[in-house]
C-alpha cells in the first residue's frame, strides 16, 4: 500500500445551510454556495475548502486509488 496514491476525481461538497451542491472543475476554479457560507477550490488538482463554520460542509468529493509508477 506504500506505493499507492489517492487522486481527486471530483471536488464537490454541499452546504448544510442552503443545501447547495458546489463543484470545482479545474485548478483555481473557486466556487462558493449561494448563501456564501462555504467554498471549494482546486478542481482535480487539489482540494481547498473554506467556511464560516467547517461543520457546514458535507464532503461529496470522489477519489481514485492509483499505483505510483517508479519508472521500473
Amino acid at each position: 500500500m506504500d506505493d499507492m496514491l489517492y487522486r481527486v476525481v471530483r471536488n464537490r461538497c454541499q452546504c448544510r445551510l442552503c443545501e447547495d451542491i458546489i463543484e470545482s472543475r479545474h485548478r483555481h476554479d473557486f466556487v462558493s454556495c449561494k448563501c456564501g457560507a462555504i467554498f471549494t477550490d482546486g478542481g482535480t488538482a487539489y482540494i481547498r475548502r473554506g467556511a464560516k463554520d467547517f461543520a457546514d460542509i458535507i464532503d461529496l468529493s470522489e477519489y481514485e486509488l492509483k499505483e505510483l509508477n517508479h519508472g521500473v
